[in-house]
This record gives C-alpha cells, sequence and structure tokens, in this order.
C-alpha cells in the first residue's frame, strides 16, 4: 500500500511528460515591461495573493518515483526562492528592450528551473524596468499562462477591474454550405495528415541559409523584436477580402524569409522552393483567452495545461520579394486550408497515443524529427486587449519566447491591441 504521501501526488499529463523530459526541457520566458520603476515589494505582495499561487501546479514540485514517472507533489510555497531581483543594468542601461532581450537569449541556452521549488521564477530587472516571468512548459501552454495573466491584471481605467475576455460569435451557413465544407475538410485533412507522418520519418526541407538542425537548440540565441502599427497591419488586411491580422502577419514573415534568403544565400534558391514552418494550434473547445475559472473545471472542455496540436506552414521562396500583397493572398488560402483541416487534432492524437503506450523518449524523438526537418517555429497569442496594470505601474509592453527548439528561426507574436 502506497504511503499517504504518494496518494496525493498527481501524475503528469503526457504532454507535460513531454516537456520535462531532459533533451526536451521547454521554458516559457515573458518579458513584461513597465512604464515606471518596478515597485519589487509591491509586486511580491500581488503575486503572494494572487490566483497564480492558487493554482495547484504553481505550488507543486516536480518529482519521479524509482521508475521514473513523473507526479506533481504539492508543497510549501516560498515566494521568495520565486524572485529574482537584479540591480545592475544588463549591458548599456540605454538599451532598454534591447537589454531584456540579450538577458533573456542568454537564459534560453545557460540558465534551467531548479527542481527543489516549484518549476517557475520572476527576475526583476530594476534598471529596465522590467520583468521577466519564467515557466515551465510542463505548467501549461501559452493560453492557460496568458489567461492567469488576465486574471491577475487589473485595467489602467479601472484598478479594481479585471481584463474582459472578447467573445466570438460563430457565422450561421446553409447545409450546402456546410456539407461542402465538411467534404473539404476530410479531404485536406487525410492529405496534411500523411505529409505530417512523412515529415516525422524523413522528408525535410531542402539545406538554406535559414536550416538549423540537431544541435542548435544548444547554439547563443539572440532575441530581437519588431513592432508593427495595428493601424497599418489593418490596413494591409482590407485590402485583402476575408483576411486576416494573422494572415498579414504570417505574409510578413513569408517575404522576410525570401529576401533574407536574397541576401544571405551563395546561389540564389530556385524559384518556389519551399520552406516549412511549423505552428502550435489551441485545442480547447472555445478559441482565443479562456476565464481561469473555467479553465480550473475538470469537465468545461477548456482546462488548463497544454492543450495544443502542430501544423506544418509551408512558405515559398520567390526572388526579389516579388508582389508584398501575393505574400499576404497566399498565406490567406494556405492558413484557411490549415483552419478547415483537422490536422492539429491528428498531430496531438498521435503525440497522445505515442506517449501513452510507447512513453515519452518515442514521443520525444517524432517531435524532435518534425522540428529538425522544417525550418522555423511560429507561435501567437493574443495579450491583453485594454491598457493594463500591476501594483498602479503600467505594463508597456509584453513578448514571449521559448527555448530548446533545433530552429535558427522562431516568430512568437503577442498581440496587445493598446
Amino acid at each position: 500500500m502506497a504511503p499517504p504521501e504518494a496518494e496525493k501526488d498527481e501524475p503528469l499529463t503526457p504532454a507535460s511528460r513531454l516537456f520535462v523530459m531532459p533533451e526536451m526541457n521547454q521554458i516559457i520566458n515573458c518579458i513584461i515591461g513597465f512604464k515606471r520603476p518596478i515597485d519589487v515589494a509591491a509586486v511580491t505582495s500581488i503575486i503572494e495573493n494572487s490566483a497564480m499561487v492558487k493554482l495547484p501546479r504553481f505550488s507543486s514540485l516536480m518529482v519521479r518515483d524509482r521508475h521514473g514517472r513523473e507526479y506533481w507533489r504539492k508543497t510549501q510555497l516560498d515566494i521568495a526562492r520565486h524572485i529574482i531581483v537584479l540591480e545592475d543594468p544588463i549591458g548599456d542601461i540605454e538599451a532598454g528592450e534591447e537589454a531584456a532581450n540579450d538577458y533573456v537569449a542568454d537564459l534560453s541556452v545557460s540558465s534551467e528551473l531548479s527542481t527543489d521549488k516549484p518549476l517557475w521564477e520572476i527576475h526583476f530587472l530594476r534598471a529596465h524596468n522590467c520583468a521577466v516571468f519564467r515557466a515551465h512548459h510542463a505548467l501549461g501552454d501559452g493560453i492557460s499562462l496568458m489567461s492567469m495573466f488576465l486574471a491577475c491584471f487589473r485595467t489602467a481605467e479601472d484598478p479594481e477591474r479585471r481584463q474582459t475576455l472578447a467573445s466570438s460569435t460563430a457565422r450561421r451557413e446553409n447545409w450546402r454550405a456546410i456539407l461542402w465544407k465538411i467534404m473539404k475538410a476530410a479531404i485536406l485533412t487525410v492529405v496534411f495528415a500523411v505529409e505530417f507522418m512523412l515529415r516525422a520519418l524523413w522528408v525535410r526541407d531542402r539545406s538554406t541559409a535559414l536550416s538549423g538542425g540537431a544541435g542548435v537548440e544548444l547554439w547563443p540565441r539572440k532575441l530581437a523584436t519588431a513592432k508593427f502599427r495595428l493601424d497599418d497591419m489593418k490596413s494591409v488586411k482590407r485590402a485583402v477580402a476575408g483576411a486576416t491580422i494573422n494572415d498579414v502577419l504570417f505574409g510578413v514573415i513569408s517575404a522576410g524569409l525570401s529576401r533574407y534568403l536574397d541576401i544571405r544565400s551563395p546561389e540564389a534558391p530556385p524559384e518556389g522552393l519551399r520552406i516549412t514552418g511549423t505552428a502550435m494550434v489551441n485545442l480547447r473547445k472555445h478559441p482565443g483567452m479562456q476565464d481561469l475559472s473555467d479553465l480550473m473545471k475538470r469537465d468545461s472542455g477548456v482546462r488548463w495545461g497544454n492543450k495544443f496540436g502542430m501544423i506544418l506552414l509551408p512558405v515559398y521562396y520567390h526572388k526579389g520579394g516579388d508582389d508584398p500583397m501575393q505574400y499576404v493572398k497566399r498565406a490567406k488560402a494556405m492558413i484557411d486550408q490549415k483552419k478547415l483541416s483537422l490536422e492539429a487534432h491528428f498531430s496531438y492524437r498521435i503525440g497522445y497515443f505515442v506517449m501513452s503506450f510507447f512513453g515519452p523518449k518515442l514521443a520525444w524523438w517524432l517531435n524532435y524529427r518534425v522540428v529538425c526537418n522544417t525550418t522555423f517555429t511560429i507561435s501567437n497569442v493574443i495579450g491583453p486587449q485594454e491598457e493594463i496594470v500591476v501594483a498602479g505601474n503600467p505594463v508597456t509592453y509584453m513578448r514571449v519566447n521559448t527555448t530548446s527548439l533545433p530552429h535558427k528561426f522562431g516568430y512568437r507574436q503577442s498581440q496587445c491591441i493598446w
């Protein structure tokens, strides 16, 4: 009979078990910039009374039994061990956001999270008016963590009010349109599922100046930030019928990759060369941000944790950058097909099946193969829709990256509409 202490332990989900493997060990780093100098004592007090510390995974140790199986074990949380304060500037004190980027880039390859405490910590870079929130990916995905942030933060207009979540309404369609959509979804799902399996086994992108591969995750990192005016993005979106902001962003990335190859390639790549990216897709019943109370309900269908699938996003090289609007149109056509298919659900189910029946080693190998056989990673989490404050200090920006991917290039988009 197991001891009472062991009976309280909660097994890690298959996805979380994958993320804690030494070969994987993915950590999410979120930089939060502030308008004014940070009052560390005030922010720490807010953390101590926040929804975050009430979440079981943020107050549990990750432990392994004698068979190597991982569990969450509840522990007494000591907030002070999770707070790291840096008073001195990182490099040039005038560097601002660049200094924070350099700091996180270095953390991505040099500093793991200690397993003798819950797998998160907050670094305050006081000289640069910013904080870096670090959480192991085993704790949850981007949707879970951003939903937690929204539950903890307050709006600038009313410091007592939490962020409101945007609601979406489904478009009504007639039965013919629905039937045609089902047929297209079935065909596209089969095509994309076969392509995904081939990527996991042997098909790979042609080697270019963009290519990464096994071992690249150990290279020194450079984190750079590009900012776009939302009004400009909307202007481009209106120029392409039915386009979304995500279509425009992916079109920008596609054009940028072609121009990069023009500049950095010793020999011009062949016209139409395929460059494949991977993207993570939220699979919860309701898209977008989730109410934290719903995430904590077992029967809500939007549970806390890692609930996402992987899809392949192909782009094609065109010499000289082609017509920029063509990139957006091609991005929209491709993304519309991906949205219609069940490729993300397929990849999630395959990963779950392999983890459950063959263990994390094979699941990691398949995941690693897909990443090594593609060229870049892109992820997108919508951020706060209103200006927010922490301890009365307005937040000026939020940006996120992750560690341990064998890609030279990764794109992390955080859309903050303020």
